[in-house]
Parts: C-alpha cells; sequence; structure tokens
C-alpha cells in the first residue's frame, strides 16, 4: 500500500512540475506577449517592486535617489524533492538617462524540499564599475547573505540593505515583506538579448 502511494505521490509531482514549468518558469510574463509588451509589464512590474519597497523600508527611496542606478527583478522558482530552480525577468535603470537594460536571470537549487516561492529583489547600484559590470558581465550571486546587516554611508544607516559585491546592495521582497536573510544561491543575471533589440 504504502509503494502505490508513493507512485501516485511521485508522478503527481512530475506531472505538477511538467504542466508549470514551461508556463511559469520559462517566462514569467508569457512569451505569447509582444517584445513591446513584456518591456511594458516589466516596467509596470518595477514600479508595483518600487512602491512596496518603499512601503515596508522608506530609506530605501533616499539609498536610490543617491545611487547611479538600480535594478528590479522578479522572480518564481520551484523547489521539488531533490532539485529545483526559477527563472525571472527585470530592468536596469541608469540614473544619467540613458536607455533601460532589460535582462533574465537564472537560478538553480540543490536539495530536499517542496514548495513554490516568488520574490522581487532590487539592487542598487552606488558606482558606474559596479553596474557595468552587472549588466556586461553576466554577473552570478553565488551565496547567501544576512539582510540584518546595516549599509552605512555618511552616517546614516539603511537597514535591510545587504552588501552582496563592492558598490552593489540588495533589497530582498517576498510575500511577507523584507526578507530577513537574502538567498540568490546559484543565481546568474545576463541581459536579456530579445528585449534589448
Amino acid at each position: 500500500m504504502q509503494g502505490k502511494f508513493l507512485h501516485v505521490l511521485a508522478y503527481s509531482l512530475i506531472a505538477l512540475f511538467c504542466s508549470t514549468s514551461y508556463a511559469q518558469l520559462s517566462n514569467p510574463f508569457g512569451s505569447d506577449k509582444t517584445v513591446a509588451q513584456q518591456r511594458q509589464d516589466i516596467l509596470k512590474k518595477r514600479d508595483e517592486t518600487l512602491k512596496a519597497l518603499y512601503q515596508v523600508q522608506p530609506k530605501a527611496k533616499a539609498l536610490i535617489e543617491k545611487s547611479v542606478g538600480y535594478a528590479t527583478f522578479s522572480n518564481f522558482g520551484m523547489k521539488i524533492l531533490i532539485a529545483g530552480g526559477g527563472t525571472g525577468t527585470g530592468v536596469v535603470i541608469k540614473k544619467d538617462g540613458g536607455k533601460a537594460i532589460y535582462m533574465s536571470m537564472a537560478e538553480v537549487q540543490a536539495g530536499l524540499g517542496f514548495g513554490i516561492k516568488s520574490f522581487q529583489n532590487i539592487f542598487v547600484f552606488q558606482t558606474e564599475a559596479a553596474m557595468n559590470e552587472f549588466v556586461n558581465s553576466g554577473w552570478t550571486f553565488g551565496g547567501q547573505v544576512t539582510a540584518a546587516a546595516k549599509y552605512e554611508n555618511n552616517g546614516d544607516a539603511y537597514q535591510d540593505a545587504a552588501t552582496v559585491a563592492p558598490g552593489v546592495l540588495l533589497y530582498q521582497l517576498t510575500d511577507s515583506g523584507l526578507a530577513a536573510e537574502i538567498t540568490g544561491k546559484g543565481t546568474k543575471y545576463y541581459k536579456n538579448t530579445d528585449l534589448n533589440k
């Protein structure tokens, strides 16, 4: 009886993964949309993400205003038993008025578990060099950091902003608000060729 139950569970999980992985993980905004529509959706999501961030951490607005640029990413991820992953899209905004740069992200996880998660990442770039490296070098976020550490600049403390690279700060929003521990292990960020044409 137990063996039969495990077979049914296994087939159910495989069916669930197959039915949702392409539709939801390959492109969270829908591949059936035009390039212009996808760009518009990403910019709309950016506005929603910034609004949500400022509600839970008002000091983030001043930090972003002082930056040379910022990026917002929306991720949808799924983990089933021993492996999982996710994809997402985002946009880098240069404060000098430069053209928006549309990017993608891909995440690969390992470990036991079952669950579905979604989150938004907001990167804040404090130098041109840091922003250019993020955009042009296929940047990979390879670990986990604790967001409780404060970033200090000129005596001001910005709680919940984690330093993830020189000149790069990160906020992570989940359904319950700002993440106490930012996760991004094995996540690669890269330019989206189609959306930047």
